[in-house]
């Protein structure tokens, strides 16, 4: 599977040589290619092939296709047939040492290979327990789904696709028209080839202006047999959620300010709740607060405002900490009331877990699977309640869940904060600091990372690293004193929190 970000380009120009022989390679991983084999097909000497592959894929042919064996390989694992053994995927894919595949496999991609199958059952079984009823979509982006085109070979295959993805969008909370019905956005697909060197792909564009928003791309056999299509139907509609989702945020934007309904002005604060920052959470509840105003029984808005308020206390955004608490409390209990798609569901169980209400964050998170297993941040907030809660490795399952759902999701950097944090509370302090690093290079501005990522340090003994990141923590926030960091900290086990606390004053931070 592919999933290309929004605005991007399919694949980067390359020489028609190297593309050949790229494409050749993918189409048959498990054969034991040869450089002849390469310029056979590519057209072009040994010598001339191995310069462009330098030049413009940056390694020599043999390192790309160990590269296409692993990604093939792990494509396999999450998105394959159930009943196929990890010995049969690497063997198929040309790995036939499988302890040099089962080491290479987990240096690559942090996991063995035996992680990544068992999180792929657990995201089937969790599918499997969707019920049939959808929510009714109202007030919603509209979405067009034209024909899936096939040959005669696929057509019944198309049609079953188009049919699962339609529900898969509607669980989503996106209502889903056939042309020429007016849309914001237009989504098409095609298959081509069959069995395993089948290719799906499935294209987002804006209906207006006809502009490539996304696309999707998966290559392996579409049938029951290999995998449920609703199973890739569900992942296909996860990864374009991002993608329609700023859509619908980028269309209430361009709308006058007399015309703005609640839900528009709940999409003009989603951007500022996701950035996890002191600017963006003053931006975004000034619109909500608007939003209410107009309609305080707005599902979205209540609860967007109920998880803002409580980042405040949580990430130091403001002294009014007992007054931010109630508000946030009093819009949760509102929400709770209110029925709402697995979005709005998905940011209630936000806000009560930082109210510390883990069993109500429980049964909403549930809920919102229900609606729509495919929900990246229903999975990632089932994952914080997991680390709360004191189970690292279902957290970290979960996590992982929700950043192969979607990785380009501007929430997917608190996904790996929640790896680091579940790390550090199963004694892994050198994981930890090196998640929550690569978290903090993905969202620079998110400073708080560093009350955990700086213990992670002290507990390893890498003093400097510490120090950098006590550091930094306090140029953003210079009053910052442990006390505070106790006060606005969230629901971790006692042991967590006390490592935490102790490791922050042993390095600095005032009491």
């Amino acid at each position: 599977m592919i999933a290309y970000p929004r605005g991007a380009s399919s694949a980067p120009l390359l020489p028609r040589g190297v593309r050949r022989a790229l494409d050749a390679m993918r189409a048959n991983v498990g054969r034991g290619w040869v450089l002849l084999d390469l310029t056979d097909i590519s057209g072009v000497s040994a010598r001339t092939l191995q310069r462009q592959f330098q030049t413009f894929v940056g390694k020599a042919p043999r390192a790309v296709l160990r590269d296409i064996r692993f990604e093939h390989a792990r494509r396999e694992l999450l998105h394959g047939p159930p009943n196929s053994t990890i010995m049969d995927i690497a063997a198929d894919c040309g790995l036939t040492h499988f302890g040099r595949f089962s080491v290479e496999y987990r240096r690559r991609y942090g996991e063995t290979p035996s992680q990544t199958r068992k999180r792929q059952a657990v995201f089937i079984n969790a599918l499997a327990s969707m019920p049939s009823c959808l929510i009714a979509a109202r007030d919603r982006l509209m979405v067009t789904l034209g024909t899936i085109e096939a040959g005669p070979e696929n057509a019944e295959i198309a049609c079953h696709v188009a049919d699962e993805l339609a529900i898969a969008l509607m669980r989503a909370g996106v209502s889903v028209a056939s042309p020429p019905a007016a849309s914001l956005c237009h989504l098409s697909g095609s298959i081509r080839g069959s069995g395993k060197q089948t290719r799906l792909t499935v294209r987002l564009t804006e209906t207006a202006t006809g502009r490539h928003l996304s696309a999707y791309r998966f290559d392996g056999a579409v049938d029951d047999y290999s995998a449920p299509r609703e199973y890739l139907a569900t992942r296909i509609a996860a990864a374009l959620q991002p993608c329609l989702r700023v859509a619908e945020i980028e269309n209430a934007q361009r709308k006058p300010d007399v015309d703005l309904r609640p839900r528009d002005l709940s999409l003009r604060a989603m951007p500022h709740v996701l950035s996890l920052d002191a600017e963006g959470n003053a931006r975004a509840t000034e619109f909500l607060e608007r939003a209410l105003a107009r309609d305080p029984d707005d599902a979205l808005a209540t609860a967007l405002a109920a998880w803002a308020y409580g980042q405040r206390v949580v990430y130091h955004f403001s002294a009014a900490s007992a007054e931010d608490l109630a508000r946030s409390a009093e819009l949760a209990r509102k929400a709770a009331t209110l029925a709402g798609d697995a979005t709005a569901l998905a940011v209630l169980g936000n806000a009560l877990t930082l109210l510390h209400d883990l069993e109500a964050a429980g049964r909403v998170i549930r809920e919102a699977l229900t609606i729509d297993g495919g929900s990246a941040w229903a999975w990632s907030r089932g994952g914080w309640i997991d680390v709360y809660n004191g189970d690292a490795e279902s957290a970290i399952e979960r996590f992982k869940i929700a950043l192969d759902l979607a990785p380009d999701d501007p929430l997917a950097f608190n996904s790996l904060v929640g790896i680091g944090c579940a790390h550090f509370a199963a004694g892994n302090y050198v994981e930890a600091a090196r998640w929550q690093q690569r978290a903090l290079a993905e969202h620079p501005s998110s400073s708080w990372i560093h009350r955990t990522m700086c213990p992670a340090y002290v507990l390893v003994g890498a003093e400097p690293e510490a120090r950098r990141s006590l550091t930094a923590l306090r140029e953003q926030y210079p009053r910052l004193t442990v006390a505070e960091v106790q006060q606005g900290f969230p629901p971790m086990p006692q042991a967590y929190r006390d490592l935490v606390f102790d490791a922050l004053h042993a390095v600095g931070l005032p009491s």
